[in-house]
């Protein structure tokens, strides 16, 4: 077996782990945040929503950053800063919104906000409906 073969063979692997391990992640983000819906229900403003979940993150020992500037460079050149609401173990980066439902600009700023910060995953959690509304924004995966 050549080189090229032998890298081939390992990369799957790496990629089933790290898929395995956001996947692991996502679900305690993702039961976190059904833990503040179904306590608070809706009609808070989305930092009260926010706050919450990070209440609960800490309860599981998910490290987080909330409200944390991160760089975007356009051709190597620092073009500015943005804001995400919540990074979780600084590969998930979480979007909360309080909204009637998620759309595409939600979508695409989730997006642009996982593909600006090098990661593979976003999730948009919207607590302005009776139930939690989960969205999944996935780059590159």
């Amino acid at each position: 077996m050549n080189a090229d073969a032998a890298q081939m063979n390992v990369l799957p692997e790496e990629l089933v782990r790290e898929r395995e391990r956001l996947n692991h992640i996502s679900r305690q983000i993702i039961g976190a945040a059904q833990k503040v819906s179904s306590t608070l229900g809706y009609g808070f403003l989305e930092k009260v929503y926010e706050n919450s979940l990070c209440i609960e993150l800490r309860s599981r020992g998910l490290a987080y950053h909330q409200q944390i500037p991160l760089q975007v460079h356009y051709k190597g050149v620092l073009v500015g800063d943005y804001i995400p609401d919540v990074l979780v173990e600084d590969c998930v980066i979480v979007e909360i919104k309080a909204v009637g439902s998620i759309e595409r600009p939600h979508r695409q700023q989730c997006l642009n906000y996982v593909r600006a910060a090098g990661l593979r995953l976003g999730l948009l959690l919207n607590f302005g409906r009776a139930h939690l509304e989960v969205g999944r924004v996935v780059f590159h995966f």
